[in-house]
């Protein structure tokens, strides 16, 4: 089980913080996958995981004798040992499927994945971590679905439809004007007239949406043999780009609970779980702009009392004691036991919740 311990440092006393110092509790009782195919008499319950290029994953695979890889995670330090079969071959589920695309704004969709959870190609994200923990707690079928891009904001390209516009004064006096929904340029000084640019504030999330639901409408495409589908949960990690940004920073719990909403809403899934992850090098008691994203993560969590209707379906994952190094910008180094451990500690935190609406 996942345990959470309020920190009363912080000013709302809100920080649910999932003490994971180590892999999900859960995932080296994992078996070996038995490739028996889900009932398929149940929907596809669909996750569909969100973000920038934390979600992409850059977790190397390659290299046995190379810390830091997957290949030596599993062989030289045995951990994940539900990803290696008997003859030290990548297990397969036949349960759960992997799919992955991707396109930037609202252009064209390029399949990256669109096979059962394996691992194939040279770096993986928190999707294993995730999927295995979900097909273990699940008789239904399940799909991964990821669609998003690296370098994307949500004060910006992740915007949701329905998100209002501010005003933010930087160190200099200067007063900006940062668009709402479908709104362009970025920014501009108030006082001036905005110079429309060929992007508009949620460009990126109307691109993201409109491929995952493209997906969902061919489900036989990517989940063969598959009729139904239920949009079961969200999963989301995101955040150094509005880092990056005084203004975007101080709006991200804002933006965050609005999309959550939003999401539920555009994808007629108003049950649907949500579970976001904390940027890797962020920790508790910094207090740069990435404090800002920490803050707002630990805000939206169920068990933070701020967000009532959040209770029992939200909930925060604090990556930075799973982080083996680096940081988001540089995609934690490359180190595929940060992903795996973040996945793993997503999955773990989505089947609590699934778990709390039976008790």
């Amino acid at each position: 089980m996942i345990k959470r311990q309020l920190t009363p440092a912080s000013p709302f006393a809100f920080a649910a913080i999932l003490l994971l110092m180590m892999p999900a509790a859960g995932a080296e009782q994992f078996s070996v996958p038995d490739g028996r195919p889900a009932d398929m008499s149940k929907p596809v319950q669909v996750y569909i995981l969100l973000g920038q290029s934390n979600m992409l994953g850059f977790g190397k695979v390659e290299g046995p004798d190379k810390p830091g890889t997957l290949e030596h995670a599993t062989k030289k330090k045995k951990l994940y040992p539900y990803l290696v079969d008997e003859n030290g071959n990548w297990t397969e589920r036949k349960d759960v499927r992997n799919v992955r695309v991707m396109g930037s704004g609202t252009g064209g969709m390029r399949v990256f994945h669109n096979e059962w959870m394996i691992i194939k190609g040279r770096a993986i994200g928190p999707e294993i971590g995730i999927g295995h923990h979900l097909g273990n707690a699940i008789d239904a079928p399940v799909m991964i679905l990821k669609s998003c891009i690296g370098n994307r904001a949500l004060g910006w390209d992740l915007l949701p439809p329905g998100s209002e516009g501010f005003e933010f004064t930087d160190d200099q006096g200067v007063t900006w004007v940062h668009p709402g929904y479908k709104g362009t340029p970025e920014r501009w000084e108030k006082g001036t007239e905005p110079k429309k640019i060929n992007w508009y504030a949620g460009m990126q999330y109307d691109g993201d949406l409109a491929r995952a639901k493209k997906v969902l409408a061919e489900l036989d495409t990517y989940y063969p043999g598959a009729t139904e589908y239920e949009v079961a949960g969200f999963f989301w990690w995101q955040g150094d780009r509005d880092s990056r940004s005084a203004a975007l920073s101080s709006r991200y719990e804002k933006n965050l609970v609005h999309l959550i909403k939003r999401l539920r809403k555009d994808f007629d899934a108003p049950d649907a779980k949500f579970v976001c992850a904390t940027l890797g090098q962020t920790k508790v008691g910094t207090t740069d702009n990435g404090r800002k994203i920490l803050d707002a993560m630990f805000a939206v969590d169920g068990n933070s009392g701020k967000y009532p209707a959040f209770e029992g379906n939200v909930a925060t994952v604090y990556s930075h004691p799973l982080s083996k190094g680096g940081s988001s910008g540089n995609h934690y180094g490359g180190n595929a036991e940060t992903y795996m451990q973040v996945g793993e500690a997503m999955g773990e935190a989505m089947v609590e919740l699934m778990n709390a609406d039976s008790r």
